[in-house]
């Protein structure tokens, strides 16, 4: 019988290879970034990957390379030889201070990470994670590495009641109630990234963005569920949209 805790180091195994998957941990990022879970039966503990590694690399995550940590940032288990990534202060004073997010995701996503140093406020600019950018995210006003307990909290406190925020020429820290919903945000994030940067390219710095109008009318809409071509064949459940997630999952998961 597999024990929880051996379900979530799947799991954030798992979620790790997906973040290498999509781009945003490869090259001379490979090893650069971690996803953490929760564990659900003692919330004062999460899992996330580890460091110390004779091969470093997110691609190649597997559920013994995870480590299980508390929210003061001390290593409670984990095979021998490895110790907490080292920024496993980002993930651990997040916990402490909200205890409603379950997975926290830190990556150095390229586009990113430009949007931050070029002073660029992320604006809507796609469909994909449009609500992420349409306020303009905090960014942390410091490109090192965050090792202690007060720069932790530090960018806790910045975070505040937010799910997203910018390091400056770091990288980006997104959270969820899940592993699919914190990673998928950080896939979102740079897609807005990607696209602010092209604009900027493009135009200069006053480069249009998707207004608050068009916005709403995605918003502020009678949900599928409720509409009568779909109210018999969904029953008043909303759609199932996990099947992209899964897709990842099962893609990344061959041989594991």
């Amino acid at each position: 019988m597999v024990s929880q805790y051996e379900d979530v180091k799947r799991q954030v195994a798992v979620a790790n290879r997906i973040l290498a998957d999509v781009g945003l941990a490869v090259g001379i990022r490979s090893a650069l970034g971690h996803a953490s879970l929760r564990v659900p039966s003692n919330p004062d503990q999460f899992v996330v990957k580890g460091r110390q590694y004779a091969v470093d690399s997110l691609a190649t995550m597997r559920p013994e390379d995870m480590v299980v940590c508390d929210t003061e940032g001390f290593l409670v288990e984990g095979s021998p030889g490895l110790t907490q990534c080292s920024e496993i202060k980002i993930h651990s004073c997040i916990y402490k201070t909200r205890p409603e997010i379950q997975s926290v995701v830190h990556v150095h996503p390229r586009y990113t990470v430009l949007a931050s140093v070029l002073g660029l406020t992320l604006r809507p600019m796609c469909q994909e994670g449009i609500e992420l950018v349409r306020r303009p995210l905090p960014v942390y006003p410091h490109v090192k590495t965050i090792q202690s307990d007060a720069e932790g909290m530090e960018l806790a406190n910045q975070l505040g009641a937010g799910a997203t925020i910018l390091l400056q020429g770091h990288g980006a820290v997104t959270t969820g109630e899940s592993l699919s919903e914190s990673v998928t945000a950080m896939i979102q994030l740079e897609e807005q990234a990607w696209m602010n940067y092209l604009a900027f390219c493009a135009m200069g710095r006053d480069y249009p963005q998707v207004p608050d109008h068009l916005i709403d009318e995605m918003t502020d809409r009678a949900p599928l569920h409720e509409l009568p071509h779909f109210q018999e064949v969904l029953q008043g459940r909303p759609p199932q949209r996990d099947g992209i997630w899964n897709y990842r999952v099962e893609r990344v998961s061959q041989g594991l």
